[in-house]
């Protein structure tokens, strides 16, 4: 049996996952070279994330980053995955501590220490792995209106 050409199937290669890292040795890194990491990435996702979900995506790195400086003594690595369809952006913070992060007890009149509830209101999930020589720390922001 013959088939037109027209009405073959064709195949589409799938798009690749986009990636990016940002390394800091015993200094901390720049915050803003963290933010600027993440906006760099997502101008390449192609359909193009939303203005609100690429600023939640650079807090959600500054806040993780932060948390790293703060708690760990360094070095330390910022890895960024987009998902091929560009639904999702993963965001990893791996530092020196072993120690997790714990979210602390709401308190409106304390200044600091509300990163962490940011984090998981403004992510899908997030989670700690133990790997040699310290933790990965490990959130998931949506990039779209629907589910992730």
């Amino acid at each position: 049996m013959d088939i037109p050409l027209g009405a073959r199937a064709t195949v589409r290669p799938r798009p690749a996952l986009l990636r990016q890292s940002l390394n800091w040795d015993y200094g901390p890194p720049c915050l803003a070279e963290a933010r600027n990491a993440v906006r760099a990435l997502l101008a390449r996702a192609e359909p193009a994330p939303g203005r609100r979900a690429v600023q939640d995506a650079q807090l959600v790195v500054s806040e993780l980053v932060t948390n790293a400086i703060r708690h760990a003594p360094g070095p330390g690595t910022l890895r960024l995955e987009l998902a091929p369809d560009a639904a999702t952006l993963r965001i990893s913070v791996i530092d020196t501590s072993t120690d997790p992060p714990l979210p602390r007890p709401p308190d409106p009149g304390r200044v600091g220490g509300h990163g962490l509830r940011l984090v998981t209101l403004l992510s899908t999930g997030l989670r700690t792995t133990p790997v040699p020589g310290g933790k990965r720390v490990t959130a998931t922001v949506a990039l779209t209106d629907g589910p992730a």
